[in-house]
């Protein structure tokens, strides 16, 4: 397994921690333990995702530079000239 791999397997866990912790929280709301963990391991993948884009570029499409509209504006296939 190479770094880039290595990586993603432990932003994957730390996501998977974040939703768990979530999850309790929705039920446990005043467990300051859970909350307190919840935070470290927001800032701890906001750090390894940082680093990640850093060594291979971004982990996901940035939808915000586009609209997800755009392909109504574009020309439909049979609008196209030539597509017979």
């Amino acid at each position: 397994m190479n770094e880039e791999q290595m990586m993603r397997r432990k932003l994957s866990a730390i996501q998977f921690s974040l939703w768990e912790l979530h999850l309790f929280l929705d039920t446990h709301p005043n467990n300051c333990d859970a909350q307190k963990k919840s935070e470290d391991y927001k800032i701890k993948y906001e750090q390894l995702l940082k680093e990640f884009e850093r060594d291979f570029g971004p982990l996901n499409q940035n939808l915000e530079d586009t609209s997800l509209w755009a392909w109504v504006s574009e020309p439909w296939p049979w609008e196209v000239e030539g597509n017979e």
